[in-house]
């Protein structure tokens, strides 16, 4: 989360740019425009997660998981490659989806130390209840924010 509420001023940027000759004060401006919309985004998509009883990590992995239909499951490592968050984090995810009864794990049929993940009935259903109102809130924001 980007937390700067007031972005600098040009003149600040400015002031900054004929300290540090590589800075571009627009490109700098547009980035912390873009960080701080990004953040207000994820804050408000934060608040439909919790809702769900879901934060953005289990959101993301059972979103993942819903993405290929024709493949019903994604071992650990590829959910962490995917996402780009670490094994470790995912596995702690993957087992609370698990205990909540969203996915299954199941070892893997050509690699024994591996596991599987599965999408299971609830996860969709609570992935199918959500998503028009993950998307809703993504277009509404962007449509107040462009």
């Amino acid at each position: 989360m980007f937390f700067l509420k007031e972005l600098p001023t040009a003149e600040m940027l400015d002031r900054y740019a004929a300290q540090y000759q590589e800075m571009h004060p627009t490109h700098v401006a547009d980035a912390l425009t873009m960080m701080r919309q990004a953040s207000l985004l994820l804050r408000e998509l934060e608040g439909l997660f919790s809702k769900a009883g879901l934060s953005q990590t289990r959101f993301l992995v059972l979103m993942m998981l819903d993405r290929e239909p024709d493949r019903p499951n994604l071992r650990i490592s590829e959910l962490s490659d995917r996402l780009d968050i670490s094994k470790p984090v995912i596995t702690t995810t993957v087992k609370s989806l698990s205990d909540d009864g969203y996915v299954s794990l199941q070892p893997n049929e050509f690699d024994g130390r591996a596991k599987d993940v599965l999408l299971e009935p609830p996860g969709k259903a609570v992935l199918k209840s959500l998503l028009p109102k993950y998307f809703m809130t993504i277009n509404d924001f962007m449509s107040h924010h462009t």
